[in-house]
């Protein structure tokens, strides 16, 4: 279990959810409401001893299955709400495909620039990320967010004030925690931890 030390400003911890089978063989998985490995579940567990001692004044989870079952085996469920706006980006055509079975008909085809046919943009991804920092920031206390790993990034990205293109040289595995918050004062937002899994090394 990790302590978390106390900070003056809030802190957003944001946790991406556990492995699915889709996530283990890097399928793109948007909307398809899939569960949890063994893994997954293993893993969620472990993150649960991670936070166990947050004591989070908000909790909000991506209403699909992956996310809401890592914040209810993490024991946050009595506190979650679920946010629609924290669901993973809509690839459209693309959904359940492989970066290397999309490149196959498009060779230079990079998710960030060239979005997906029939699904949604990057910027409307980022609108959904802007939506929640909105609302996290009018909370005056630590938040914990439970959503996934391509959202997770491009709100990162706008959390700091980079173009949400930049989300791709970010990286989450899953039931990895990050946190979001703030360095001198609250017009100052920075990342202070990124993709850890405190697997007790």
């Amino acid at each position: 279990m990790r302590r978390f030390a106390s900070h003056p400003l809030p802190q957003i911890f944001v946790a991406r959810h556990g492995e699915t089978e889709w996530s283990r063989s890097g399928q793109h998985t948007g909307r398809t409401d899939i569960e949890l490995t063994e893994r997954g579940v293993r893993d969620a567990r472990r993150l649960g001893q991670q936070i166990e001692d947050l004591a989070p004044d908000a909790v909000f989870t991506s209403p699909l299955r992956r996310a809401t079952a890592t914040c209810r085996i993490a024991g946050y469920a009595d506190l979650a709400v679920d946010d629609p706006d924290l669901v993973e980006w809509n690839y459209g055509a693309y959904e359940g495909k492989t970066t290397r079975e999309i490149r196959q008909q498009r060779p230079d085809w990079n998710l960030f620039d060239d979005g997906c046919p029939a699904g949604e943009t990057l910027a409307e991804v980022a609108d959904r990320a802007h939506r929640v920092i909105q609302r996290i920031r009018a909370i005056d206390g630590n938040v914990l967010l439970f959503s996934h790993g391509h959202f997770l990034n491009i709100l990162a990205t706008c959390w700091i004030g980079l173009d949400p293109r930049f989300a791709g040289r970010f990286y989450l595995d899953p039931a990895t925690l990050s946190i979001l918050g703030y360095h001198h004062d609250r017009t100052d937002p920075v990342i202070r931890l990124w993709n850890d899994a405190d697997n007790g090394e």
